[in-house]
């Protein structure tokens, strides 16, 4: 096992200088145009009670750039588990990857987060009327995009290797799997289309 920094570090080498002096404190023009177009977020975050690692995706641009140094992200209907809002009320850490369809590189962001419910700020992300129950107000402390290496090797955009959805579990049965035969997995799975459709915002 390797145990230490150095360890690491004899294995690896030095970092290439170009990943280092892509980093900077703030969105550039560069960088705006990837949080404009991305439709998919990935957002991590850490707190006493574990970590969290959650997608949030809408239409390109749903994370609204207030300044070059801050993020809106809002927080639309889900399962109320909201694992990484309790993380962000204990820690504010937060990491997020910006995902665009058909681009390999990603941008990455790191910072500090604030959860807001002020309804002036809910009102610029309302969709059909309907507005998120809350946003997080993300303060960048670092931004830079990373390398397209991961998606060339996955082939992510690939429609050949793309993978039919009734080769793995449905979430019906997921659920019934897990509650060893006591949820109606069928019955899930058949309404979860029009229950999707109905509480998307």
């Amino acid at each position: 096992m390797i145990e230490t920094i150095e360890a690491l570090e004899a294995i690896y080498g030095p970092a290439n200088p170009r990943s280092l002096q892509k980093e900077i404190p703030r969105l550039n023009p560069d960088y705006r145009a990837f949080v404009e177009a991305s439709p998919m977020i990935m957002v991590a975050t850490a707190g006493p009670e574990g970590l969290d690692c959650s997608p949030k995706g809408d239409a390109p641009g749903f994370v609204q750039i207030l300044d070059d140094e801050t993020l809106a992200i809002p927080d639309r209907p889900g399962n109320n588990r909201i694992d990484n809002l309790r993380n962000i009320i204990r820690d504010p850490r937060i990491s997020l990857l910006f995902i665009i369809p058909g681009v390999g590189e990603t941008l990455r962001v790191n910072g500090r987060a604030v959860i807001s419910n002020d309804e002036e700020l809910l009102s610029r992300f309302s969709v059909g009327g309907k507005l998120p129950k809350t946003v997080i107000l993300v303060t960048i402390e670092s931004v830079y995009f990373h390398c397209a290496k991961a998606f060339v090797r996955s082939a992510l955009w690939d429609p050949a290797r793309h993978v039919e959805r009734s080769k793995l579990p449905s979430a019906g049965q997921i659920l019934q799997h897990i509650s060893q035969g006591a949820f109606d997995g069928a019955a899930y799975d058949r309404d979860l289309p029009e229950r999707t459709k109905a509480t998307l915002y």
